[in-house]
């Protein structure tokens, strides 16, 4: 890799530090190319992505980043899973070492915060921009939809009994 391919990726990489809600850093050594490709996809499904690249160019892109005290994490063979929602790479992260013990998560960041395992842990327990939206938007349409059944309740009842009062003067 000539020094104008070392900057480029040191370029791409200080813009996934910069840009990203999250940064998982772990190891894959003994991973197989499908395996790579699995992770990749479950990724690409949530959003994210995933980066290999060397630990030194990583380090030098990491320089006056908010994230720089994660360079200590960056030892060995490291892969990047990386999300704008600051939740989905770590969720995808933490479910992907479940089922592949080839893949073992060393730590990662969070904005200025560095987190070990048990901070991805936590952080792939939280729940997903999505589902916080999904649940603020249940509890504003929650009252809606109890008014709107309170109204409506009581013009049904009335309905059943003029209809009750039609059929006894019928009949």
């Amino acid at each position: 890799m000539d020094r104008a391919q070392k900057e480029k990726v040191v370029d791409e990489l200080g813009q996934i530090f910069e840009s990203s809600g999250v940064v998982v850093v772990a190891h894959y050594a003994g991973m197989t190319v499908a395996q790579m490709q699995d992770l990749r996809a479950k990724m690409r499904d949530v959003g994210g992505s995933v980066r290999v690249a060397k630990n030194t160019l990583a380090k030098i892109a990491l320089d006056g980043k908010a994230a720089a005290k994660m360079a200590d994490l960056l030892t060995g063979m490291t892969m990047l899973s990386y999300s704008e929602d600051p939740v989905a790479a770590a969720k995808v992260a933490e479910a992907y070492a479940k089922t592949n013990e080839n893949f073992v998560i060393i730590g990662g960041a969070m904005g200025d915060t560095v987190l070990d395992q048990a901070g991805v842990k936590a952080v792939a327990a939280m729940p997903s921009r999505d589902e916080l939206i999904a649940s603020i938007v249940s509890c504003i349409g929650a009252p809606a939809s109890n008014i709107a059944g309170a109204i409506g309740a009581p013009a049904s009842n009335i309905a059943s009994i003029l209809s009750t009062i039609e059929e006894k003067a019928a009949a």
